[in-house]
């Protein structure tokens, strides 16, 4: 039986709140000293969304390895982390609206091909969580299973093309430019 306890003798569940404890100093810390606020949070999407990458990979090692209570701690640290994600997403997109890649050629035609995939699929991702997740604090393991096996592939790959698209947008583009 998986023990609900979320914050249990393993602080692996502590990621989420930790990043928001250590982030939001962290960003009042920098505007102070000048950055822009919307300069930074995309900087600060893209290390949710590679923490939510790693905490969905030792998941599926701890669920391989039958370590049930750490994978499920890890699976709801990287639901804690992507829903981190998603407040700091749209706060940045109220702050400064919807970016354009700067560059015409190829770089854009492979930015437009991940950006489309990860738009598509990232917003199937909340609700095959909520799923999987109700399915397994449920104990309907059968059925967990069953979505789970489309759920990590889904967001692993949202996550990683996260932080390529906030590679090409904001590394990639300007060196091109």
């Amino acid at each position: 039986m998986i023990q609900r306890d979320f914050f249990g003798r393993w602080p692996l569940a502590w990621i989420g709140f930790a990043l928001l404890v250590l982030g939001i100093p962290a960003i009042g810390f920098a505007h102070e000293r000048g950055a822009d606020l919307g300069a930074i949070l995309p900087a600060v999407n893209a290390t949710l969304n590679a923490t939510s990458g790693v905490l969905l990979y030792l998941g599926w090692r701890a669920i391989r390895a039958r370590r049930i209570e750490v994978h499920w701690r890890l699976m709801v640290s990287a639901t804690v982390v992507s829903a981190c994600f998603l407040v700091v997403y749209l706060t940045r997109v109220a702050l400064t609206g919807v970016h354009r890649y700067p560059v015409e050629g190829w770089s854009k035609s492979v930015y437009v091909a991940v950006l489309s995939t990860h738009t598509l699929l990232a917003a199937t991702v909340p609700f095959l969580v909520a799923v999987t997740l109700w399915r397994a604090a449920h104990e309907r393991f059968d059925r967990h299973r069953r979505i789970a096996r489309w759920t990590l592939p889904i967001w692993l790959y949202v996550s990683v093309t996260g932080v390529l698209v906030y590679l090409m947008l904001y590394h990639l583009a300007p060196a091109l430019a």
